[in-house]
């Protein structure tokens, strides 16, 4: 079993649930996913820091990230994510190509 790290932009909040559903039931994959706030509270600077160490530390021990880039979109953060989890030796999937050879 391949643990991954879903990473992708909070507008896509609830596909990537419902994707974190599809790899764990369906394609024996382990998923860290991000926090995520349906109160719409906003984050001070702190908590807004601590979330990102906790993000980069679930990419550390995963073996894979899974990049939610639906229609395409990838935003700036998600690069870095990508650029971060290369540097570690980390696979890193898309959505767009999953299950594409």
């Amino acid at each position: 079993m391949k643990t991954v790290t879903i990473c992708g932009s909070m507008r896509f909040a609830e596909e990537m649930r419902e994707i974190a559903w599809v790899l764990e039931t369906q394609q024996d994959m382990n998923v860290l996913q991000c926090v995520y706030d349906p109160t719409g509270v906003i984050l001070s600077p702190e908590a807004v820091e601590a979330l990102t160490a906790a993000h980069y530390r679930k990419i550390d021990l995963s073996d894979a990230i899974y990049v939610v880039d639906i229609g395409g979109y990838i935003g700036q953060s998600v690069r870095q994510e990508i650029a971060y989890a290369q540097a570690q030796g980390k696979q890193v999937l898309f959505h767009s190509s999953f299950g594409k050879g």
